[in-house]
């Protein structure tokens, strides 16, 4: 999956290619699994490295299943792909008969397909039904449906916290406006011009102002932030002892659970903000579980944010499963 709204179209790119595959080390074999395959960029390479290496990938959105499995196609049954929300990973690798993966991927963020498709209401630069789920068959509430039922304090609410926009109650207030007046916001067009005037922007912008409420936006649709913790958990329990975990979030507050649940797997106890012993467990839920390898977050260097501009919030995390006494 690749990175968030904003910017100009491009082709696709897999966000810090070369660092994933350093951190996940696949010319080891095994079994990996990619939960968030989107156009299968970062599984054609994981598979590329050893012929001993197998692929499950992830996703949502059954077109970009389709795409991902297309493109990996001359690999054969080394990738299999599943319709399925991450958040499931222990239930379809049950369901697989699969054990102890030697690797977990998880790139969170908007697909270059949904973001560059004309009629998915992912993006601004086209003018379209203001949908935004990454399953646009499942029974999720659009955004526009949102907007629609939401109260003004609950929109502001959303703006505010997912999207960090400091016009957030104002922008809120001209959306409510603007239904009460019979005219509710149902398209990409209509949100990007409500937004631009209600930001007050004279001068010419270098991000366009309603960057971060379709931001917002899109992690309340697609519930992104719920379940983050626990994910990560679960995977990194199903791992292989020695198997790696790594993550590429986009937004500050993904970025953040990731780093408290990589502290708190790696024995730091958040009630006495000490380490643990070797061999205690807190009642707070620190345990010592793994390594962290990131001891920062890696991000982009400025010559993978020139080719790819979506690439330039991403950070990656990445832990190893400590082998058990």
């Amino acid at each position: 999956m690749a990175a968030p709204l904003g910017g100009m179209g491009a082709p696709h790119r897999p966000v810090l290619l070369r660092e994933t595959i350093h951190f996940l080390a696949p010319q080891r074999g095994g079994l990996f699994v990619d939960c968030t395959v989107g156009l299968g960029g970062h599984s054609e390479a994981i598979l590329e490295a050893s012929t001993e290496t197998r692929v499950i990938g992830f996703d949502r959105d059954a077109e970009a299943l389709d795409s991902a499995s297309q493109r990996l196609a001359h690999f054969g049954r080394r990738f299999q792909a599943v319709q399925a929300d991450f958040r499931e990973i222990d239930r379809v690798l049950q369901d697989l008969a699969e054990r102890e993966p030697a690797g977990v991927l998880a790139d969170l963020g908007v697909s270059s397909l949904q973001f560059d498709s004309p009629t998915r209401g992912f993006s601004f630069r086209f003018d379209a039904p203001l949908d935004m789920r990454m399953n646009p068959a499942g029974n999720e509430e659009t955004a526009a449906d949102l907007l629609l039922q939401l109260s003004e304090e609950e929109i502001a609410r959303i703006i505010f916290q997912y999207g960090e926009e400091r016009n957030s109650r104002r922008i809120a207030k001209w959306i409510v406006e603007s239904r009460e007046q019979g005219k509710p916001i149902k398209t990409t067009k209509e949100l990007a011009d409500l937004v631009a005037r209600a930001a007050g922007q004279r001068k010419r912008w270098q991000i366009h102002p309603a960057t971060k409420t379709f931001q917002a936006l899109r992690i309340a649709v697609n519930k992104e932030l719920e379940g983050l913790g626990r994910f990560v958990e679960t995977a990194i329990d199903l791992l292989q002892p020695d198997g790696r975990f790594v993550v590429i979030s986009f937004h500050s507050l993904e970025d953040r659970i990731m780093k408290q649940e990589l502290r708190r797997l790696s024995g730091y106890c958040q009630c006495d903000f000490g380490r643990l012993s070797r061999t205690n467990v807190c009642t707070c839920g620190a345990r010592r579980a793994v390594e962290v390898l990131t001891k920062r977050p890696v991000v982009p260097d400025a010559i993978e944010i020139d080719v790819n501009p979506r690439a330039r919030s991403a950070k990656l995390r990445a832990c190893r499963k400590l082998i058990s006494d």
